[in-house]
């Protein structure tokens, strides 16, 4: 398996079950709470639909034809208009720790700064200690109080980066 049959690319709509589908399962693998989360966000189903909006887009990682995780950025909502939010970021296991990571947060910041964003923010828990630390290894630094509203009540790592 090389780096080169991994595929990034924007968010299809026969991409909406696959990716609901990682989402949910690696919630499961965490050990999260399904209760405040993606698990139970309508959204989660519609992702293709929901990063259709304006300054909204998602990335997917295809291998072999299929979807094996993803992120995308939107706008942080009850926010200052500069500010957006990482969202959704989630790997199957057979994508971690091969720098996906990195190169997605990546690929989502650069776009962000396109699209007039100037703050990143994003919401994790704190049993995602992988995910906590490739954020910082990124440049996002903790806060000590959620900002906007995102409704994941159950996720209390709050994290930001200046773009």
């Amino acid at each position: 398996m090389t780096n080169n049959e991994f595929i990034i690319r924007e968010i299809q709509p026969d991409d909406n079950e696959h990716l609901a589908n990682v989402i949910r399962e690696v919630i499961l693998e965490m050990g999260a709470p399904k209760t405040g989360t993606a698990y139970e966000d309508k959204a989660t189903d519609q992702m293709f639909e929901n990063f259709q909006k304006p300054r909204s887009f998602y990335y997917v990682v295809e291998y072999k034809n299929k979807v094996i995780g993803g992120a995308g950025i939107a706008p942080l909502q009850n926010s200052e208009n500069d500010f957006c939010e990482l969202q959704k970021m989630y790997f199957l296991p057979i994508l971690r720790g091969k720098g996906f990571g990195s190169k997605l947060i990546k690929t989502c910041l650069k776009k962000a700064v396109l699209s007039g964003y100037k703050n990143c923010y994003l919401e994790t828990m704190p049993y995602m200690k992988a995910a906590t630390t490739l954020y910082k290894k990124n440049g996002f630094i903790n806060l000590k109080k959620p900002l906007g509203d995102t409704g994941h009540y159950s996720c209390n790592v709050w994290m930001l980066k200046k773009l």
